[in-house]
């Protein structure tokens, strides 16, 4: 039987968010919240889930908007109380222009910070011993800041951080609290992308390993080990020795 019954996910209308919707309507998930930019796409996420038995309710939403995304998360607390939400909504940045910058850090850090916040007042308000799992969407990008998405990397590396001050501080309010660092996986970012990719992964791979380590209450969701342990490597060494590994990596365009 699933631990988790009620999930809700942002960024949910592709990538690694409608993977785990996916995973999730497949494996049992009685209630599922998904929210998206993308009318279409998230239609036809919201329909394959119902097709595997989960109620699914759906919401057109930019998570950048703190307000919104607190309205709509105390909304769908209140339809079903939530057990497991996913921070997953992101962006990548492109070029480096000034409204691409700020897009990004509204998203990617912003985002997690409008969803997180709220749902902590929601699970601390709660007096049952239902599960309650918070999952932030990080990256391999995050390890170590990289001249070739500065942007990107930064954002990433402040929600990683973030996630792993909160893990210890939220295991004494029984809140379980994992940060997931994939590496190169299917999506809509990745797609745009035209450096190398070792060690590719489709979503649906992707999202098994971030349920299992869910499940598990693995604190640190990274993914694949090569690349994980090459970016830790590179974070540990001096400035000038990145620097220079870093200036042999083709750019993004």
């Amino acid at each position: 039987m699933l631990k988790f019954a009620n999930i809700l996910i942002t960024g949910a209308s592709s990538g690694i968010g409608e993977a785990l919707a996916r995973h999730y309507a497949g494996s049992g998930a009685e209630h599922l919240f998904l929210c998206g930019r993308n009318a279409k796409r998230l239609t036809s996420v919201a329909e394959a889930c119902r097709a595997q038995g989960a109620k699914v309710q759906t919401k057109i939403l930019d998570v950048a908007d703190r307000d919104k995304t607190a309205e709509w998360i105390a909304a769908c607390n209140q339809k079903a109380p939530l057990n497991l939400v996913f921070a997953n909504a992101g962006v990548s940045t492109g070029a480096e222009t000034s409204e691409n910058v700020f897009r990004t850090f509204d998203t990617n850090v912003g985002g997690v910070v409008n969803t997180v916040v709220p749902v902590l007042e929601i699970y601390r308000a709660r007096g049952d011993a239902s599960p309650r799992a918070i999952a932030v969407t990080s990256s391999i990008a995050g390890y170590h800041g990289l001249m070739t998405c500065p942007s990107y990397s930064a954002s990433k590396s402040c929600v990683k951080a973030w996630g792993e001050a909160l893990r210890p501080a939220l295991k004494r309010e029984k809140i379980q609290f994992n940060v997931i660092c994939p590496g190169f996986v299917r999506s809509r970012i990745t797609d745009q992308n035209t450096c190398p990719m070792p060690f590719f992964m489709e979503a649906p791979q992707a999202a098994e390993i971030i349920a299992r380590g869910i499940e598990k209450n693995v604190g640190l969701i990274a993914f694949p080990w090569p690349m994980r342990l090459s970016a830790w490597l590179v974070s540990i060494l001096p400035n000038c020795v990145s620097s220079l590994i870093y200036a042999l990596l083709p750019y993004k365009v």
